[in-house]
């Protein structure tokens, strides 16, 4: 099972992307984003088997946080169809907020998910060829 996926997490990927190909990849980046400094706990996602927009830019995201005190974590996929955010619980902080690269994105606050569910949605991303995910629930959020 291989793929290939786009994955911007840390400065030194400004320059070249972290390549993620085998659902181990996606083991190792949402430990490393559990890990991290909290400033560095979102990922930018974007699957390679996709073809880019006449200006070259990808069609498609998916946001990774990763909460490391909370061990939970939210997803953001955007494309064509719009800008969608996981449905999951409301219980721990009232505001969800992850940062990529020092870039903050808030997250409405019923949007955290179980890392294990975290996982199973990212490998499903990536294996799909970066289509939204089917094992979570979605909803559009009010704002954004």
């Amino acid at each position: 099972m291989q793929f290939r996926v786009a994955a911007y997490y840390r400065p030194q990927h400004g320059d070249q992307r972290e390549l993620l190909t085998t659902p181990e990849d996606v083991d190792l980046l949402i430990d490393a984003l559990l890990a991290g400094p909290t400033h560095q706990n979102l990922v930018d996602l974007h699957s390679l088997e996709r073809s880019p927009l006449p200006s070259g830019t990808p069609d498609h995201e998916l946001l990774v946080g990763a909460d490391r005190a909370l061990q939970v974590g939210v997803l953001e996929f955007m494309d064509a169809g719009g800008n969608w955010t996981t449905v999951g619980s409301h219980k721990g902080r009232a505001e969800v907020r992850y940062s990529c690269v020092n870039q903050m994105t808030e997250f409405p606050a019923r949007s955290k998910i179980s890392i294990a569910l975290l996982s199973r949605a990212v490998k499903e991303f990536c294996l799909s060829g970066g289509q939204r995910p089917t094992c979570v629930q979605w909803e559009k959020p009010q704002f954004w």
